[in-house]
């Protein structure tokens, strides 16, 4: 039932969640194209990173100038984990959904006062960091590589790539802003950003430069990342009280605009009121602003769960039984089916379950960045990126080559994992307010389905990684400087790492849910701690004895732990989930991938040409995947449906208004 069918009758007003909550929550179709436009960019931007390597590789190859760089290189790593896709983030996004939910109140803008109690802070933070991150290079090469055949090329270098330090914490600083007000554009172009400014570099200045050049692009890819989003960021701060945030050609997009400007993804305004009021007993922007009851706490954003569903309503009158009027549409993108089998219904405001974290909403001051909410974050955003230093100090020992080989291998085994993870990216402020409105079975059947859909993506990925490993390489980087031993070694390489792919997804999805309750938690953070004991030590043992291969595959071994851990900890700590079922349903997943695999291996060797051999192979390791995961009979798994689903939202003009706009 649409919104212009429900009944709108004068008097009390109504609750916050419903004024302000259900009609401006983005349909399926919105989030669907969100993601998909993200998706799109981000691999564009991947597309460009492989560009960046395949110039890095033609122009110096694989030797200790190559190796002296990827020490620098280290630098701009840690600082994308944690000040752009992990550390930053998972505090910023759910803060500044926080803020975007109490924005219809009287009274100082939230939104505003954030920004202001935290951005010239962290701004003085930050470039306090990368004049210390400049003065101390030479320290820092040693502590990270050494006995490195060329530690003065690698000081120059990481005193160039110091400057990240300050421009990608500004950069995760507006990624995060926009997402957590549903807008997800421009953040998502800032790796093409960031990529084209490091290829422009290296071209226009490695001749003369060598490796420095690209150290300095880097440098020039950090400030591109932030022009990239400031003007977004600047529009939605300087909009009038009342009007929609990112108002403008981000907005009009992504939100599915099918109204007037100033209208939200779901064709609602803003400020909670439908087009469809004005000029009914309460019904303009102007009458209903002024109430305040509908302004108190806007709902969370709505996606759909795993079976399709919009889960439990929350109503205007919570003592009111529901009638058949408040219904709303059927969400337009059919999601994976629940693991747990049917519905559950959704505990209530007091309920003491020990599994539910407690429904009630929470308000959280504007300045709510406190040291017990940020340092866990930061040990685990470091914890993770530490298990990359961990590699090169043990690979510095090893010979020449083996660091770049290392790199390379990685950047193109994690490929899938970060498309998988692109659905997460999209969905992460909705887990945080449904959580924030207590709204926990949304939040758990939409951490559910996300973990299968990003699961199955991933050992998907994994199979052709695996498979045609050796094609994979030589189409991409050899050329040049490059030559067949490299191809050979950084192959075995990234087979090994493809193994600990599918945790690296498990992981990604699930520290989501620990982080977007808004509170402390330093489980994840010891977890990741765990993670790196488990990886130095394995790698310690296995280096000596199959070099680069035995690192990856204590890195794999490292975050399989972690996997579990997390999945374990879910419940008390986190959103409670199936965790057996998941388990199985994932296990069962992980059956399929190692048959495609299989496939994948066998068919690729059939052919010489290694171009032709990569797409027999992928298409070898696609059919085998969908068969034995049906077979499998895998739950929720229908990507037939799935797709046909997706190219139908895709295809829809964008300013075509949603159903329950009309």
């Amino acid at each position: 039932m649409s919104d212009a069918s429900r009944t709108t009758l004068p008097g009390p007003a109504p609750t916050g969640r419903r004024a302000a909550g259900r009609p401006d929550s983005p349909s399926g179709g919105f989030l669907a194209k969100a993601a998909a436009v993200t998706a799109a960019l981000t691999v564009a931007g991947a597309v460009l990173g492989l560009l960046r390597d395949q110039t890095f590789a033609h122009v110096f190859g694989a030797d200790t100038d190559t190796d002296a760089f990827l020490v620098a290189w280290t630098v701009p790593e840690v600082a994308a984990t944690l000040l752009i896709e992990d550390g930053l983030a998972l505090v910023l996004v759910p803060a500044f959904s926080l803020a975007a939910l109490r924005r219809g109140r009287g009274g100082p803008d939230p939104v505003r006062a954030l920004v202001a109690a935290t951005l010239p802070r962290l701004m003085l933070a930050l470039a306090a960091l990368s004049a210390l991150l400049i003065a101390t290079a030479p320290a820092l090469v040693d502590l990270l590589a050494p006995g490195l055949p060329e530690p003065g090329v690698a000081v120059d270098c990481t005193r160039l790539t110091s400057t990240c330090a300050l421009t990608f914490g500004l950069a995760g600083y507006c990624s995060a802003a926009l997402r957590g007000h549903g807008r997800f554009l421009a953040p998502a172009t800032i790796y093409v950003a960031y990529n084209v400014g490091i290829i422009t570099v290296l071209l226009a200045f490695g001749g003369h430069w060598g490796v420095r050049a690209a150290a300095a692009g880097v440098a020039a890819g950090g400030a591109l990342m932030v022009a990239a989003q400031a003007p977004s960021l600047w529009r939605g701060m300087r909009r009038r009280r009342g009007a929609p945030w990112g108002e403008g050609w981000l907005h009009g997009l992504l939100g599915s605009v099918g109204g007037p400007r100033g209208m939200g993804p779901s064709g609602a305004d803003q400020s909670g009121v439908s087009p469809r009021g004005a000029g009914r007993p309460g019904g303009s922007a102007r009458g209903r602003a002024a109430a305040p009851g509908p302004q108190e706490l806007p709902g969370p954003q709505e996606v759909p769960g795993p079976q399709g569903l919009s889960g439990p309503q929350e109503f205007s009158n919570p003592q009111k039984a529901p009638g058949p009027q408040e219904l709303p549409a059927a969400p337009e993108l059919p999601a994976p089916r629940a693991l747990s089998g049917p519905e559950t219904p959704r505990a209530p405001k007091h309920s003491t379950a020990p599994r539910q974290p407690t429904g009630a909403p929470r308000k959280h001051p504007t300045g709510a960045l406190r040291l017990a909410m940020v340092a866990p974050v930061v040990v685990f955003a470091l914890s993770r990126q530490c298990q990359t230093l961990v590699e090169r100090h043990l690979a510095a020992p090893l010979p020449a080559g083996a660091i770049s080989h290392l790199n390379y291998a990685q950047k193109v085994a994690q490929m899938p994992m970060v498309l998988s993870l692109m659905l997460c990216t999209v969905t992460f402020p909705v887990v945080a307010r449904a959580l924030a409105a207590g709204e926990t079975e949304r939040a758990r059947r939409r951490v559910e389905g996300d973990l299968m859909v990003a699961g199955a993506i991933v050992l998907l990925g994994a199979a052709v990684v695996i498979g045609c490993a050796p094609q994979i390489v030589e189409v991409l980087f050899q050329r040049g400087e490059f030559g067949p031993a490299d191809t050979a070694a950084t192959a075995a390489v990234m087979r090994v790492y493809a193994l600990g792919l599918l945790a690296q997804t498990v992981v990604g999805v699930l520290v989501r849910s620990y982080f977007s309750a808004a509170r402390p938690t330093w489980y994840p953070a010891v977890t990741m701690l765990v993670c790196l004991a488990v990886t130095a030590a394995a790698g310690a043992w296995a280096a000596p004895v199959w070099g680069a291969r035995g690192i990856a595959a204590a890195n794999a071994l490292g975050i399989a732990s972690g996997a579990l851990l997390l999945l374990a900890g879910t419940g008390r700590r986190s959103v409670g989930l199936a965790r057996r079922r998941v388990g199985g349903e994932l296990l069962k997943l992980a059956a399929a991938g190692a048959g495609a695999s299989a496939a994948c291996w066998w068919c690729a060797a059939q052919v010489a040409d290694p171009l032709a051999a990569l797409a027999t192979g992928a298409l070898a390791a696609v059919a085998a995947f969908l068969a034995l995961a049906r077979a499998a009979r895998v739950r929720g798994f229908a990507p037939l449906l799935l797709l046909l689903a997706l190219l139908r939202l895709l295809s829809r003009p964008l300013t075509r208004r949603p159903r329950h706009a009309r």
